[in-house]
């Protein structure tokens, strides 16, 4: 284990509901980083989405990975969300959804570093579930220091 929910919360301003990553088992600072989120039916999205056929909402698996953007951006240039700086997510492209992720899934989160300048980081990323390609994107976040 590389990173635990504890140590998570102080790389990472959200909260439940909207804290979605559980754990962190590879980081590279300023190269990749490998965790997952533990999907389970209590989710409060699957009440609406869908109630009898429950599917996580693809805009939140590609939440999901941008949160682990957000952690090795931070880890890289050794900072927290406390030292009044934040991850935003300014842009995604190449977003594919290949399978649907439901309750019980375990969803694996990957990203890889493509490049990084002024504070402007590009990551090619991939959410697997059992080995399984669910989601593909190229996603880009930029460090802000908040006032």
């Amino acid at each position: 284990m590389v990173m635990d929910i504890n140590e998570i919360r102080d790389y990472l301003p959200h909260r439940y509901p909207f804290l979605l990553v559980d754990r962190i088992t590879e980081l590279t600072f300023g190269e990749m980083i490998v965790g997952y989120k533990n999907v389970s039916i209590n989710e409060p999205f699957f009440n609406g989405h869908f109630p009898h056929h429950p599917i996580m909402p693809g805009v939140l698996v590609l939440e999901a990975l941008a949160q682990v953007c957000g952690i090795l951006g931070f880890k890289t240039v050794n900072r927290l969300p406390a030292d009044g700086y934040v991850y935003y997510l300014v842009g995604s492209d190449n977003v594919r959804f290949k399978r649907p992720v439901m309750p019980g899934d375990c969803l694996v989160l990957e990203a890889r570093v493509e490049r990084e300048k002024r504070g402007i980081w590009k990551f090619a990323c991939r959410a697997t579930v059992g080995g399984e390609l669910a989601c593909e994107a190229d996603i880009i976040c930029a460090e802000r220091k908040v006032a």
